[in-house]
């Protein structure tokens, strides 16, 4: 079943799409996909930090995009710019000659991976000069970034090393979504997102401070910096 969001550029949208996503990670099941797409192009400009949890999952999707890590597959999800109706939308006009209109959940199907459509074009421009005319810019002074943290060997406990990362509390700091992602040899990586003010935190500084030293290098060999955008 399709899931509907309005006027995701609006305060009111926002919110209500920030209270979706408090407890899920993704707009639908539970991998990146094409209705993550979907939702992160209706979007304008990235999110405030105001809004944590969009602001969360809209850095992991900006990251996983530029990894090539979204699935094409998707529940099918619907944008819409105005506030929904509550009556209920007449039944579909039928032609004698033509037979029934077409069904407008053939839009949901459209392929986000195709060539872009001249309409697709359209909103695209007509979305930069909203924001041009209502003269929002994007927020300065922070980045989202994607790290890398390996464990010693295949004995290490995981979900230990993770807490450790996590552990790392400072202000200006946000940690984000995570995932395993398989090394080698039944070896495990954690890949995990956090979001930085860049004048409060040194991302060279965390690694060498925090989880390159005891008691973190009980489970962490090393760290590197995958991603790093501002936002």
């Amino acid at each position: 079943m399709a899931v509907t969001f309005h006027n995701l550029n609006a305060a009111s949208g926002l919110q209500k799409l920030n209270d979706y996503l408090l407890t899920r990670s993704y707009i639908t099941g539970y991998q990146a996909s094409k209705d993550d797409i979907s939702v992160y192009s209706a979007l304008a400009t990235s999110p405030s930090a105001d809004y944590v949890n969009v602001a969360r999952w809209y850095n992991h999707i900006d990251a996983l995009l530029k990894l090539c890590g979204i699935s094409e597959e998707g529940k099918g999800v619907k944008i819409e710019s105005s506030a929904p109706v509550v009556e209920e939308a007449p039944s579909p006009a039928i032609d004698d000659k033509k037979g029934p209109a077409a069904d407008d959940d053939d839009d949901d199907d459209m392929d986000l991976f195709g060539e872009e459509t001249e309409e697709e074009k359209k909103a695209a421009e007509e979305r930069a000069a909203a924001v041009k005319a209502s003269g929002k810019k994007k927020e300065s002074g922070k980045s989202s970034v994607l790290l890398d943290v390996k464990p010693w060997d295949d004995e290490t406990d995981m979900q230990k090393l993770e807490e450790v990362v996590r552990s790392v509390k400072m202000e200006g700091l946000l940690w984000g979504a995570s995932k395993l992602a398989p090394v080698g040899y039944g070896i495990k990586k954690l890949q995990i997102m956090m979001t930085i003010v860049d004048d409060l935190v040194s991302v060279d500084n965390l690694i060498e401070d925090y989880l390159l030293v005891e008691p973190a290098n009980e489970y962490i060999q090393s760290c590197d910096i995958v991603a790093f955008n501002k936002i």
